[in-house]
């Protein structure tokens, strides 16, 4: 079963029902719960990276509360989102997952490694940071600066936003936008701007909150990302790693927030062989 012809589920969480989609359903490793980007619902999911996990491990991205096909309104803080995918992966009657955290979902699933430890094994964090991280709360700009470039070229703000603005950042773009793409049936509801905007206000919050103690975290972490990300500066990559005790990083150099899209191949196996330590 590829991405782009799963089958869409859904599950009521608290009153609410929550979609998602699963790969992977008869590979015997621990679940990946996937947390996504601002903006991203589950159709932005990179199918190279959801099957090349799926090919050992059932791994699960889901439309967060407000976003995509799932009902309600989006939280204005990651401790409310963090409130929600807890519930969610709760409901699936799983008692122990590992976090695969991109962007805005790093941010989410370091708020359930530190309030639900015993929910995690594993976590991979890619082109994320810790709350309080440098340029963390000025996203906002560099989002709506690329916004405003995307719709007057007539491309995906992404295209500029994810990926460096040079021949290797733009073919990388090219391929993961077609990606993106391949579903052309059942695909969910596009993303509406108030909750773009609840998830911009999220984001602000959390880089002007207080640092958390991550020294407290004892699960093995895997941090990545590229060397020149934009959106969640590359400092922060850093910094997750001397902050977490058991953690590593990898670093892919001439990349943006977008490094695991353009790095898929090498990403996908060296996140594999994490996961299997």
């Amino acid at each position: 079963m590829s991405l782009k012809n799963v089958k869409t589920q859904s599950i009521n969480v608290g009153g609410t029902d929550f979609y998602y989609r699963k790969l992977g359903e008869d590979k015997p490793g621990l679940p990946i719960i996937f947390l996504n980007h601002l903006t991203a619902t589950m159709d932005d999911c990179d199918p190279k990276i959801m099957e090349g996990f799926a090919s050992e491990h059932p791994i699960i991205c889901f439309d967060n509360r407000g976003i995509g096909s799932t009902g309600g309104v989006t939280p204005k803080n990651v401790a409310e989102m963090a409130t929600d995918a807890i519930a969610f992966i709760k409901a699936l009657g799983y008692q122990k997952v590992d976090l695969f955290g991109f962007s805005l979902g790093g941010f989410i699933s370091q708020e359930i490694l530190l309030r639900e430890p015993q929910l995690v094994r594993k976590v991979i964090l890619a082109g994320t940071g810790p709350a309080g991280g440098a340029g963390i709360s000025k996203m906002t700009p560099v989002v709506i600066k690329d916004v405003i470039k995307g719709n007057f070229t007539f491309r995906n703000p992404k295209f500029y936003l994810f990926f460096n603005s040079n021949a290797d950042g733009h073919k990388a773009a090219k391929s993961y936008l077609k990606r993106i793409k391949e579903r052309k049936e059942n695909r969910g509801e596009k993303l509406k701007m108030k909750h773009l905007t609840h998830q911009l206000e999220a984001i602000k919050a959390y880089g002007l909150q207080a640092p958390q103690d991550l020294s407290v975290i004892t699960q093995a972490v895997l941090v990545v990302n590229g060397d020149n990300d934009k959106m969640v500066p590359s400092s922060n990559s850093y910094e997750l790693k001397n902050r977490i005790k058991n953690s590593e990083i990898i670093i892919y150099k001439d990349a943006g927030h977008g490094s695991i899209f353009q790095n898929h191949e090498d990403f996908v196996k060296k996140a594999l062989e994490f996961l299997a330590k």
